[in-house]
C-alpha cells in the first residue's frame, strides 16, 4: 500500500506547476478518490489540498528569492490568477509578502516533501470485526459544526449541552440495533478535509423507527462496516482510535473506506478517566 502512495507523492512533485487531479493520484495509489483523501489526511496530518498548496508556495518561494522571474510569472506558474492573490497566499504561509522577501532576503517557512514508510511498533493488537448491516436511519439532533483535528470540538460540546435531558432520553429510547445507545455521527465532510471546514454532526441513535417531527434523520443504505474497539485513558483513547485505523489497519488490510457516515459509541467509566470506544466506518473491499 505504501509504495503506490509514494508514487502518488512523486506525481505531486512533478506537477506542482500544473493542475493536479485527485482522480489521477487515486489511480496511481490504486484506490478510490474518497479513500485517498481520507488516508492521506490521516497519514500526513494535513488535508491533501493544504499539503499541495504549501508545497507550491515552498517551491515558489525559492524562485522568488532567486529573482530570475517576475512575481507575476511565478504567480501564474503556480496557479494564481494575479500577483494580489499570490501575495495573500504567500504571506499566509511565510509571514511576509513575496516582494518584501525578495528585497530583504527574509527567513521563510518551508513544507518539506513528504514520503511514507512503515514503522512496526508491535505495541498491541487492534480489535475489529466486519458487520453487514441492512439499511437503517440515524435519528437525533443535528448541527453543522467546524472540523477540529486536535482536542475537544467546542462547537460539538456546546451543541450537546444545548439538548435538554428529556429529548436526549427520547432519542436514546429509539435505539433498536447496533451500535446500541447514543452515538456520535459525522457526515457530509468537505472534500478537502481542511480544518475549519464544516461537517454534519448528529447526537443520535441507529434505528429502524420513523423520525419524530422535532428530530433529524439520515438514511443510510445497506453495506459493510468495519467496527474497531478500543479501551483506555480518556480522552486519549478516542483521539488515537481514528488515527490508528487509517495509519495501521487500512494500509495492511484489503479494504478501503467508502462514502457514508462514521459512528462512534463511547462508554465512560464512573470517574470519567477511562473509556470503552467503538468506531464504525463504512468500508468496501479494495479492487487493486
Amino acid at each position: 500500500m505504501l509504495e503506490p502512495l509514494n508514487e502518488a507523492m512523486d506525481h505531486i512533485e512533478r506537477h506542482l506547476d500544473q493542475p493536479i487531479e485527485v482522480a489521477e493520484l487515486a489511480r496511481i495509489a490504486v484506490t478510490s478518490e474518497y479513500h485517498f483523501r481520507r488516508l492521506f489526511s490521516a497519514l500526513a496530518g494535513v488535508p491533501l489540498s493544504e499539503y499541495v498548496r504549501r508545497r507550491r508556495l515552498t517551491v515558489a518561494a525559492a524562485e522568488v528569492l532567486a529573482g530570475e522571474r517576475s512575481l507575476l510569472d511565478i504567480a501564474v506558474r503556480y496557479g494564481y490568477t494575479s500577483t494580489e492573490a499570490f501575495t495573500r497566499a504567500f504571506r499566509a504561509l511565510h509571514g511576509v509578502g513575496p516582494g518584501e522577501a525578495r528585497r530583504t532576503g527574509a527567513a521563510l517557512r518551508a513544507q518539506p516533501r513528504m514520503s511514507f514508510r512503515l514503522i512496526v511498533e508491535g505495541s498491541g493488537s487492534m480489535r475489529y470485526r466486519l458487520v453487514e448491516k441492512d439499511a437503517f436511519t440515524v435519528v437525533g439532533r443535528k448541527a453543522r459544526v467546524p472540523l477540529v483535528y486536535e482536542g475537544v470540538n467546542p462547537a460539538i460540546a456546546e451543541f450537546i449541552r444545548s439538548i435538554d435531558p428529556e429529548t436526549v432520553q427520547r432519542i436514546a429510547d429509539l435505539s433498536d440495533q447496533e451500535p446500541h445507545g447514543l452515538v456520535s455521527v459525522t457526515d457530509d465532510l468537505d472534500e478537502s478535509r481542511a480544518e475549519g471546514t464544516e461537517l454534519d454532526y448528529y447526537h443520535a441513535v441507529v434505528t429502524g423507527a420513523d423520525v419524530p417531527g422535532d428530530m433529524q434523520g439520515l438514511a443510510v443504505p445497506a453495506g459493510t462496516w468495519a467496527v474497531f474497539e478500543s479501551s483506555g485513558e480518556f480522552p486519549r483513547t478516542l483521539q488515537h482510535l481514528w488515527r490508528d485505523v487509517y495509519t495501521q489497519w487500512f494500509p495492511s488490510n484489503p479494504y478501503r473506506s467508502r462514502p457514508g457516515p462514521e459512528m462512534l459509541r463511547t462508554e465512560l467509566s464512573a470517574d470519567g478517566t477511562t473509556a470503552e470506544a467503538e468506531l464504525w466506518i463504512p468500508v468496501e473491499r479494495s479492487t487493486g
